[in-house]
């Protein structure tokens, strides 16, 4: 007899309702749900959850403020997450409240360092006129002396002696007023330095805060899909009213061109699983509808599943290559069935129409309007379906449940009501 078509698995739901299915009554009308074993592609798979994401992304941090005065920062206003902006949208304000609290202070000390520059320079002013005034009348001394000096011939040696000690010392007298004019310049320029330098610095942290004060605006710099980042000490998303530290990712924009889904699997089965495997994924919002990918990237370190979890698991990273219908988003839990080999042309039967007793596998097969038991040797398995080697041929009914179990428990349930 030829064999038909290879048959590949999906599912148990999909394949319940595509498949032959039967019923069969048993003596008190209880319905046994059958299944036809044919043959088929066999897939050897793995089935875990897994994330959304975008290969490629813009992310929107919070700003590197420069200084401590301002504080921490705190979210005033914030964009929808899920939300779609486009370049040049705002995204996030934050509070402005000790940036204008610093842009006060810093006008406030400017004008007080201005004021005291022109107090400084009024006063060095009046302080060098009353030296320069000293100086002239200093100088004035010095003259008088050299004339007595150059007319002292006819004065007595004593007279003479005099009249040049007073000379040089009104040389000494002019020549330590034009040092002190010089020293006292010299102190006044280091002042002046001092306060413009203070300006400058008042100058400086004015600009500094109104450049925060820009920076508190945050903008998004190309279109996309918002997702607001998760505030890891509230271990929920970012809201209006949360504190954030400098240079914290804030707003993540994905490229919803070409997405990933990350897959955790545990240590056990990571051998399994290789680069370049195809995969199945199902989004848990619609389940309906199944995007494929295939495996990209397989970590070499494990990591923990959950924060406070000591389960080790290995981040796999799947490329999903049909996302194109803009249903699929960042951030959507996924089913990700990994296909670790596909066996063809072999027989096959749900795992719940197998049952096992002192290590013999067996089925219930349908014959006429009754079940026999019948052995078989079964092989590798998925979570839905498990190979059948030997025992049963292609078309044979098999239960999907022990039938004589439910005539069983039907007729104890029947007596019990005759009783009562």
């Amino acid at each position: 007899m030829k064999n038909k078509p290879p048959f590949k698995i999906t599912n148990i739901l999909w394949l319940m309702l595509t498949v032959f299915a039967f019923s069969c009554s048993s003596k008190n009308g209880k319905e046994i749900s059958v299944y036809k074993a044919q043959k088929g592609t066999f897939q050897i798979e793995i089935t875990e959850e897994g994330d959304v994401n975008a290969t490629n992304s813009i992310n929107i941090s919070t700003p590197n403020l420069s200084s401590w005065r301002y504080g921490n920062l705190k979210i005033s206003s914030l964009v929808t997450d899920g939300s779609k902006v486009e370049k040049g949208d705002t995204v996030v304000t934050f509070d402005p409240s000790e940036v204008n609290k610093a842009i006060v202070e810093s006008e406030s000390s400017l004008e007080i360092n201005q004021a005291e520059l022109e107090r400084t320079q009024a006063q060095h002013e009046s302080e060098i006129k009353d030296l320069m005034s000293d100086y002239q009348i200093t100088k004035i001394n010095k003259e008088i002396s050299q004339i007595k000096f150059e007319n002292s011939d006819y004065y007595s040696e004593i007279e003479r002696k005099k009249i040049k000690l007073n000379l040089e010392k009104a040389e000494i007298e002019l020549e330590k007023a034009l040092e002190q004019i010089e020293n006292r310049k010299k102190i006044q320029r280091e002042e002046i330095a001092q306060k413009k330098l203070s300006i400058e610095q008042a100058r400086s942290q004015l600009e500094e805060s109104k450049q925060t004060l820009n920076e508190l605006i945050l903008v998004s710099q190309n279109p996309g899909i918002v997702i607001i980042a998760e505030n890891w000490s509230t271990n929920a998303k970012y809201q209006i009213g949360d504190q954030c530290w400098s240079g914290q990712p804030l707003v993540q924009l994905p490229d919803l061109s070409e997405l990933k889904a990350t897959v955790k699997i545990n240590e056990v089965d990571i051998s399994k699983i290789k680069k370049g495997l195809k995969v199945e994924i199902r989004p848990d919002a619609f389940s309906g509808q199944i995007y494929h990918g295939k495996v990209v990237s397989v970590a070499n370190l494990a990591v923990n599943k959950e924060r406070n979890s000591d389960i080790k698991v290995f981040p796999v990273e799947v490329l999903i290559t049909d996302s194109t219908d803009n249903k699929l988003m960042p951030g959507l839990t996924v089913s990700c069935k990994i296909i670790i080999d596909e066996i063809n042309d072999v027989m096959f039967v749900p795992l719940e129409a197998v049952f096992s007793e002192m290590g013999q596998d067996y089925v219930y097969v349908k014959s006429g309007g009754k079940f026999k038991r019948q052995d078989i040797k079964t092989a590798q398995s998925n979570n839905d379906f498990v190979i059948v080697e030997e025992g049963l041929e292609e078309g044979d009914e098999v239960a999907l449940v022990d039938p004589f179990a439910v005539e069983e428990d039907s007729n104890t349930k029947t007596a019990k009501n005759k009783d009562v």
